[in-house]
């Protein structure tokens, strides 16, 4: 069992369903005033792994610590210091808004000042003129800020939020996650998976996960220096960039690759940005190129991530080649030793046929 101080912790940790790893080899650590992103595709395991972290699903592999100790063996009053919105989260719709609020209150053992938390709450995610709305007559929307409010109302100290704005529009999504970032100031760790890639950015830890295994747990810029060898610099240019200045550009010191993405506009990955933006701008001026800017872009988080699984996918498959290749070989071997066995003893090999 890990015990290395951090609130949620894991190693190697893996589960099967039936022949096929869901999870697997998962390595991760979180503290505190964190907000960890698990990012990646349907079906890529992030929630079987959100459920093993919060002790739901039981791990074939590994091990899971949270809050020092294995979820697995918590008993009630473990269970109020952790929160877990899933992607189906538990409403009652024939009830109010309210009174939905008010029910999980109680199986969250809220007694003292319930009823001014639970006109917190609802205020918090912007419910409170709609407290005496059916869940049935709410938005989609309504109903998953209503949820979110639900796992709140024992102020977890760690939050698991499985694709909490999926479906969402994406005005309502920047609003909780300004939320989040407010409860992440008040001490709360938070674990958010999502599909919205683009949601990394808004995160303290990016996990990204393909195929069950967890390629890279690091913060946002970090992930995309690993998706791209570096730091991205962009440069457009009031007319047309020469060919032959393009070219040039990849020479220079601390470049490492240039790519024109337009016209008037080239994408050069450096190894420092701070260090080297100064420089280009005084190559550019000495080649007397008038620029729009010279700066570092805004990262695509969904590019990144892109890179980071086919690359990933790329080793996968260079790695099953060249096992297949050694199959292929020790066949090829096993071959050659029963044609030559065959050769030194042709009358042993045909006395089968000659039965028939």
């Amino acid at each position: 069992m890990i015990t290395d101080g951090s609130k949620v912790s894991t190693e190697n940790l893996g589960k099967k369903y039936g022949d096929r790893w869901a999870v697997r080899g998962v390595d991760l650590a979180a503290d505190e005033l964190r907000i960890v992103g698990l990012i990646g595709p349907s079906g890529c395991g992030k929630t079987t792994l959100v459920r093993m972290l919060n002790g739901i699903l039981p791990p074939d592999e590994g091990s899971v610590s949270l809050l020092g100790k294995d979820p697995q063996k918590f008993g009630s009053t473990d269970r109020q210091r952790i929160g877990y919105l899933p992607q189906q989260a538990v409403l009652f719709p024939e009830l109010s808004l309210w009174e939905n609020l008010n029910y999980h209150a109680s199986l969250a053992g809220v007694r003292f000042r319930r009823r001014a938390r639970l006109h917190e709450l609802l205020e918090f995610v912007e419910l409170g003129d709609d407290r005496k709305k059916k869940v049935h007559e709410a938005s989609g929307g309504m109903q998953r800020r209503l949820a979110l409010a639900a796992v709140l109302v024992h102020k977890p100290e760690v939050l698991f939020l499985d694709e909490p704005t999926a479906g969402i529009d994406p005005i309502l999504r920047r609003r909780i996650w300004e939320r989040f970032r407010l409860l992440r100031d008040e001490g709360t760790l938070l674990v958010v998976t999502t599909q919205y890639v683009g949601e990394a950015a808004d995160c303290d830890d990016v996990g990204v996960l393909s195929e069950g295994q967890l390629l890279s747990l690091t913060s946002p810029g970090e992930l995309a220096r690993t998706a791209y060898g570096g730091d991205l610099v962009e440069i457009t240019s009031v007319d047309p960039l020469p060919e032959h200045l393009v070219a040039e550009a990849d020479t220079l010191d601390g470049v490492t690759s240039v790519e024109r993405i337009g016209p008037h506009s080239a994408q050069l990955v450096v190894h420092e940005a701070k260090e080297t933006l100064p420089l280009l701008r005084d190559w550019l001026d000495h080649h007397d190129v008038t620029t729009t800017s010279v700066d570092e872009p805004t990262i695509d988080f969904d590019e990144v991530f892109v890179r980071i699984v086919e690359r990933d996918r790329g080793e996968r498959a260079e790695t099953d080649d060249d096992a297949a290749e050694s199959d292929d070989s020790r066949t090829g071997e096993a071959a050659e030793v029963d044609l030559t066995a065959g050769n030194q003893q042709p009358h042993e090999r045909e006395r089968p046929l000659e039965r028939f």
